[in-house]
């Protein structure tokens, strides 16, 4: 037995390195929510204070001198009053637990709380009657012989109410840490009916403490996964709102497009179609699902600058003089400076202002040539003169499939983009029907 006792000691001081350094570790915690975190910071307290005092009753034991007789007093006296502060402790925490849950605390709390205070009342009582325990001229603590069942009862009476409450709300609250709640109340029963057998052992205290360890960490746990559950929803919510975003702005860009090609009679669908021709390229290039969205937005406002030619100019079935041409010339500038503004999305001004760059040079408005001119802008240059090459005009009837596959190939690489071009003779021989024309 003496080396058990022993064992229970350097146990116990293992214990309370642990809880000092819980304790440092709740002080600094700030996922728990208040009422959990304060209960849980209070149950902490009251474990390594109950594991000091127990631990210091069984050195003082036996101990004649003025130190050991208040030493074995007081913390004999703090056993007692620090196992029913703990379980008032667990009572709270249940109490913050179940209170984002329910309307009104659980009635078996508030009963439980009732009994913990009246059990406290009687432990102060004993301190003046020896109603649980006395000490003998040798200065060791001794059970009473009537009355000290009655320090089991009353907090194993509160641990059976809490035992039933959690049972009753199981429903309320994850599997994982309903059982923790549930060996919070049962192992000290079990340990405390184990103790009355075994004299000399703190089996009670040790069990109720090392679970106060166990609730703490998936207490934790728990507020982790609520957490990442949030951020979770958060990420979904975003994504969801960008995706509407997005959506609006596609509808807002289809309006405007829609408005744009309004202004020519001949020319009703071309950003679209242009925009849809722009996103088949960048599909077959290898271009990721974003980025072809990016380039279908460009394709759809690439002639937004068209808004500040005047319509007699647009609309004109005649010849263009130079001085008109030099109008039309300024569309792709008066599209990048509106496109600009919008500095969420550089690059659909970019498409604006490069797509009637020539690969070979001689393009316009800077007059760039081959890679200087923007990959995008490339693309969107093949699909905008296959739109053109393949609608009606005032002029003409849109040109059969085979002189428009054979425009662009003798264009390649002096008009277009040869990757870009080829791609676009690709989509023309898989279009047997000729079904991609106005």
């Amino acid at each position: 037995m003496d080396n058990l006792m022993q064992y229970q000691l350097d146990f116990m001081l293992i214990l309370i390195g642990i809880f000092s350094s819980l304790l440092f570790y709740l002080f600094f915690t700030k996922a728990i929510p208040g009422g959990l975190h304060r209960s849980l910071i209070l149950m902490a307290s009251c474990s390594l204070l109950l594991l000091i005092a127990d631990r210091e009753s069984y050195i003082f034991r036996g101990n004649t001198s003025v130190l050991g007789f208040w030493m074995v007093r007081i913390s004999n006296f703090l056993v007692f009053f620090m196992s029913l502060l703990l379980i008032y402790s667990f009572n709270s925490f249940l109490v913050n637990l179940y209170k984002d849950k329910k309307k009104e605390m659980p009635m078996g709390l508030k009963i439980s709380k009732i009994v913990i205070l009246l059990g406290i009342f009687l432990l102060i009582i004993s301190q003046f009657t020896g109603l649980y325990y006395t000490f003998d001229s040798q200065n060791r603590y001794q059970r009473s012989d009537k009355f000290f069942f009655i320090c089991y009862i009353v907090p194993l009476g509160a641990l059976v109410i809490q035992l039933f409450v959690i049972i009753k709300n199981r429903k309320l609250i994850s599997r994982r840490l309903e059982i923790v709640l549930l060996l919070f109340t049962i192992l000290p029963m079990v340990a405390s009916v184990a103790q009355a057998k075994l004299y000399g052992l703190s089996l009670t205290n040790i069990s109720i403490a090392w679970m106060t360890v166990m609730l703490y960490l998936f207490a934790l746990f728990e507020v982790n996964e609520k957490a990442e559950r949030a951020r979770n929803l958060e990420i979904e919510y975003l994504e969801k709102e960008q995706e509407q975003l997005k959506n609006f702005l596609k509808h807002t860009a289809l309006s405007l497009a829609t408005a744009i090609d309004a202004k020519d009679t001949y020319t009703n669908g071309h950003s679209s179609r242009v925009a849809e021709y722009s996103r088949m390229i960048a599909a077959r290039l290898g271009y990721s699902k974003s980025k072809q969205d990016e380039i279908y937005m460009m394709g759809l406002l690439h002639d937004v600058g068209k808004i500040g030619v005047p319509d007699e100019v647009i609309n004109k079935t005649t010849k263009l003089s130079d001085e008109e041409f030099d109008l039309i010339k300024k569309h792709p500038i008066i599209g990048y400076q509106i496109l600009s503004k919008i500095t969420e999305n550089p690059k659909l001004a970019i498409g604006a202002r490069c797509h009637h760059e020539r690969f070979g040079g001689g393009g316009y408005p800077d007059g760039i040539a081959g890679n200087e001119i923007p990959e995008e802008a490339r693309i969107i240059a093949v699909a905008d003169s296959y739109d053109a090459m393949t609608s009606n005009r005032s002029y003409r009837k849109y040109m059969p499939q085979d002189a428009v596959r054979s425009e662009i190939e003798k264009n390649i690489g002096t008009q277009f983009d040869p990757d870009a071009a080829r791609c676009m003779l690709s989509i023309i021989d898989k279009d047997i029907n000729y079904e991609l024309h106005e």
